[in-house]
Order: structure tokens, then sequence, then C-alpha cells
């Protein structure tokens, strides 16, 4: 308060050592406006404050602004620093999982199965004369790890490698089907027909060619870069010269006549 500084200059001052007296002095400068007591027993005196700072920077009333008297504050309460949580609350509830690309060397551990194939004549072929090859395949999934991640991998048949052979292939979108489901004659050629020009025996194989796509259990199909190709399935063709002449009786009629 401003009322005892006046009355104690007055009663006391000739006591105030040195000291005291710059004590007092600042106090009752106005330095420590507010906060600032000083007392005297009649041999020494007593000068305290509420605050250690000139210009108490959290004054209600606006004194101790960063001007004017000695060590002056910025004039604002510095931010209370932050306190680290740990807490559940603090953490958060999900993660980001970016999924990888995935091609088609990745996909090494998954095998589609292979495709079954058969011919017509049934393991017979006529030299210059086509040879009817059927194969056939269907989408496939398979479950297994795959990246870290546990996936399906879907496998779906786009095209056909037959290989004939006799050192000759050919690929096609299809593969294939019978004379008899296609509503042509016989030794009618097809989209995966082949004619053998000579006759002996022939291991006739087929390879699938599969497009890819990997859900990793999200419920959406990502596509696999590049294609997957089956190992080959095989089938064995006899392939012979016919002959005809004309005759008087059928084989039925005559079972010894020629090319019976």
């Amino acid at each position: 308060m401003l009322i005892a500084p006046l009355v104690l200059t007055l009663s006391i001052g000739l006591l105030f050592t040195g000291a005291a007296r710059a004590d007092a002095s600042q106090c009752l400068g106005g330095s420590w406006s507010g906060t600032c007591s000083a007392t005297t027993d009649g041999s020494q005196v007593d000068v305290g404050a509420g605050v250690t700072t000139p210009g108490n920077p959290g004054a209600s009333n606006g004194e101790g602004g960063s001007g004017g008297g000695p060590g002056g504050g910025s004039g604002t309460t510095p931010p209370a620093a932050e306190e680290e949580c740990d807490s559940a609350l603090c953490r958060p509830l999900y993660s980001v999982v970016t999924l990888p690309d995935v091609t088609a060397e990745d996909l090494r551990s998954f095998i589609p199965a292979l495709p079954t194939v058969t011919g017509e004549p049934l393991g017979l072929g006529v030299v210059g004369m086509p040879t009817n090859l059927v194969a056939a395949s269907s989408v496939q999934l398979q479950s297994g790890p795959l990246l870290g991640f546990d996936v399906t991998v879907r496998f779906t048949p786009t095209g056909y490698r037959f290989d004939h052979g006799d050192g000759t292939s050919r690929t096609t979108t299809t593969g294939g089907s019978s004379w008899a489901r296609l509503g042509v004659p016989d030794y009618t050629a097809t989209p995966t027909s082949h004619v053998y020009g000579a006759p002996g025996s022939y291991r006739a194989g087929v390879r699938v060619v599969y497009t890819a796509a990997v859900n990793f259990g999200t419920g959406t199909w990502r596509p696999v870069t590049g294609a997957v190709t089956s190992a080959p399935a095989f089938y064995d063709v006899r392939v012979v010269v016919v002959r005809t002449g004309l005759v008087q009786r059928t084989c039925a009629e005559d079972p010894s006549g020629p090319g019976c």
C-alpha cells in the first residue's frame, strides 16, 4: 500500500543504513507499486514484495509493462509447456496401410491348375486333314501369404498356346470346341485345329495364359502387372495316312476288302 512509505520515511529515515535506504527507495519509488511493503522495529528496515521481478507481468492493472522500470517484462504471460500425452485418448484409433503393387513375378508360389486337352478323332490324326485339338480351363481362386499379407489370387484364362509337337505352334483366345458342339462336319478346320504333314506319333501340348488379380481382404480386386502362364498339359496323337478307292462293297459287307 502507498500510505506506509511517507510515514516511514519521516519517522525512521535517519535509521536506514545505506543498503536499507536503497531498498526502501526502490520500493517507495514505485517500481514495486502495489506489491511492495516496508516495516521497521526502530533498528532495521525490512522491505518485501509479492513478486521478485520489477514490472509484474501478471498485474491486472496494466502496470509492469515492457518499458520504464528496471527489468521490465514483455507484458505477456509465457505459454505453459505442453504436457506429453500417453493415454488411449491421445493415441490414434486407426493406421493407414499402403498396399503394394503386385507383379506376375510375385506370384511364384501361386500355381494355377493344368488345363485339360483332348482331340478329334480321339488319339488319331489323318495326314493332310485337320486334327481338332480342344483345351479347357476356368477361373481359379487361390489363397495364401503374399508380401506380408494374407490374400486371395484370381486367375482368369485369356489365351491358349498350342504346341503341335511337329515344330509348329499357335496362340488363340479360345481353347476350342468339338465338331459336334460347333455344328460342323468332322475334319472341318477350327480355330484350334492343326494339319499334320507326315505320319507319326506326336505329343501336342497346351499352356494357358492367365491374367491375375489380388484381393487383400478389402473386397476390391487389384490387377496384377504381367501375365501368368501355366505349365503344359499334353496330348498324344498318332497321325496316319488314309487312302481311298472304289470298291463294290463296304467293309461291313466285306471285312476283308481293300482298306478294311
